[in-house]
């Protein structure tokens, strides 16, 4: 974090997001902020909470993926939720609790992610000793007991001196075997032929299921209560060498990995650099009734506890939401931010309006970032052998063409983009597997030629894109 000032952060948001200047500022600042909080003493690291932020602005413009890319930077662990969700008839206050828990639940498979990865070559390593051990096993000796001197307690073998080195001389046979098979399966010779192995069943019992149902809000996990009754169910099937080395390499890991730890260190990472985003609050300012009985204030009323700060009981333990990051969105086309109820708006502090998307934003969309659409649909088709290319005023048309359908229905931003270009390209990604050609320029009679029904017939248009 010390290398990533504020400005390093915008040069980072700067090859996924066009545009939107402001709103990056706002969030490289808070995410700086937390870093200055980490160098703090104790004694007054607890005292700076986050300033939340309250993102203003029409669909498809990037609020969404502005906070998703600050996490993703960083490595912290990020949910997103509607706001409009609470709203929902059959809600109940406790619901908005949901938030908090899958922000801890995506924060365990980050980290458990983390630490299968540190292992990886030592689980890799047992896999294929195990797999050595399934192709050629070390034979196990066999001892005759009189069932009389069992009863009885004599300890006296029935096995000979000339057994005795029999099976030594086996034993040791099938270990130099086990060795040259062992380096036969590591340098991947092996890889296509079948093994038989045996895994554990996944599946969920009927106590996991249980568990998930909801109880984890009164702290009850059914699951670690019943643990230790049932043996953990396992399976026999035949895979390849190959896939076996993969199955068995994750099951070895998870057994390498301490998982008090996993729970423990997601926990702390929950609570120290989570970021939450509510989408569509918007929808929830205001009184009016949204439901059989919840009402936009109440909902409103229900989510303050947990931005304002609160403990939330999770099935992994209590989590403390004070200084989880929440960045709140909405187009405030119908309602406006000082519709929501006081308090809520002060916690969110920083405010950000941002733009609607120009002509020239959307070129740059079109082909500036890192996954630009092109880029992904040039790399798509790529795969079935044909190479596209789009010339200047193919490019040119294929904004106008969206600019034109946002002002004549619903202005939905860069996702536009998406429905266009898989209108353009719809014939040639259904054909790809069949055509010869294996070279494609788009230009802008191509494009005309494509979405010119589009363009001229305006219910058309709205019900395709």
């Amino acid at each position: 974090m010390e290398n990533l000032t504020p400005k390093k952060i915008i040069e980072e948001l700067n090859k996924y997001i066009v545009g939107q200047e402001d709103a990056k500022k706002s969030v490289a600042i808070a995410l700086r902020n937390r870093y200055r909080r980490q160098m703090l003493s104790d004694e007054i690291k607890d005292e700076v909470i986050p300033k939340n932020i309250l993102m203003i602005g029409p669909t498809g413009v990037g609020k969404t993926e502005i906070a998703r890319r600050l996490a993703k930077l960083v490595n912290a662990p990020f949910v997103k939720v509607e706001a409009t969700k609470f709203t929902e008839v059959g809600y109940v206050g406790r619901d908005v609790d949901s938030m908090v828990r899958d922000l801890v639940e995506t924060s365990i498979r980050m980290v458990k992610t983390e630490k299968i990865e540190a292992v990886k070559d030592k689980a890799a390593e047992l896999a294929n000793q195990k797999i050595a051990a399934i192709l050629c096993p070390i034979p196990t000796k066999t001892v005759s007991v009189n069932p009389f001197e069992t009863i009885f307690g004599s300890s006296k073998q029935n096995y000979s001196t000339d057994n005795e080195e029999m099976y030594t001389q086996k034993v040791k046979t099938a270990r130099e075997n086990q060795k040259e098979i062992l380096e036969k399966v590591k340098n991947g010779s092996l890889d296509k032929e079948l093994v038989e192995i045996e895994i554990e069943d996944n599946l969920p019992s009927m106590f996991e299921i249980f568990s998930a149902s909801g109880m984890e809000e009164i702290g009850i996990n059914f699951q670690d209560m019943f643990e230790g009754l049932f043996p953990k169910r396992k399976k026999k099937c035949t895979v390849t060498i190959e896939n076996a080395r993969r199955i068995l390499t994750q099951e070895e890991a998870q057994k390498l990995i301490d998982m008090d730890e996993v729970i423990n260190e997601s926990i702390r990472k929950a609570e120290d650099s989570g970021i939450i985003f509510i989408d569509e609050i918007d929808k929830i300012a205001g009184k009016e009734s949204y439901g059989q009985d919840v009402s936009r204030e109440g909902v409103q009323r229900d989510i303050l506890p947990i931005i304002e700060g609160s403990t939330v009981v999770t099935k992994y333990g209590p989590i403390k939401t004070d200084h989880i990051l929440f960045i709140a969105a909405g187009a405030f086309h119908v309602s406006k931010p000082s519709d929501l109820i006081p308090e809520l708006q002060g916690r969110f502090p920083i405010r950000v309006e941002l733009k609607s998307l120009t002509e020239e934003d959307l070129k740059k969309i079109l082909t500036e970032p890192k996954n630009s659409l092109i880029k992904q649909y040039t790399a798509l088709l790529e795969t079935e052998g044909i190479k596209i290319s789009f010339s200047e005023d193919a490019i040119d048309e294929i904004v106008k063409v969206a600019v034109h359908v946002n002002h004549e229905s619903e202005n939905i931003g860069a996702r536009r983009l998406h429905t266009i270009m898989e209108k353009l390209l719809e014939d040639i990604s259904f054909n790809a597997p069949d055509l010869l050609q294996s070279q494609i320029i788009i230009d802008r009679d191509y494009v005309n030629q494509k979405l010119k029904n589009i363009v001229k017939d305006k219910d058309l248009s709205m019900y395709i894109l």
